[in-house]
């Protein structure tokens, strides 16, 4: 198994020492292997795109675009 080392904030090492009785190993551990997960159904699909960074980079402007325009429309 491998070792990882985590610093946290204070005041997070904090609370974490007040609840000794939880697994903060094991929970760590789940939130880790929950994002690794996410990355590599992400890669997967990113290898089949036929989208270049410039593609992506221009329809995430646009999408970002609707919705503030949606949004926008609902406050005025």
């Amino acid at each position: 198994m491998t070792e990882l080392t985590v610093h946290l904030p204070e005041d997070l090492s904090s609370l974490i020492r007040r609840h000794a009785s939880i697994d903060w190993a094991g929970i760590a551990g789940d939130a880790i292997r929950k994002a690794a997960a996410e990355l590599e159904l992400l890669e997967s699909i990113a290898s089949e795109s036929m989208l270049t960074e410039e593609d992506a980079l221009v329809l995430g402007k646009k999408v970002k675009r609707g919705m503030w325009e949606k949004v926008y429309r609902k406050l005025v």
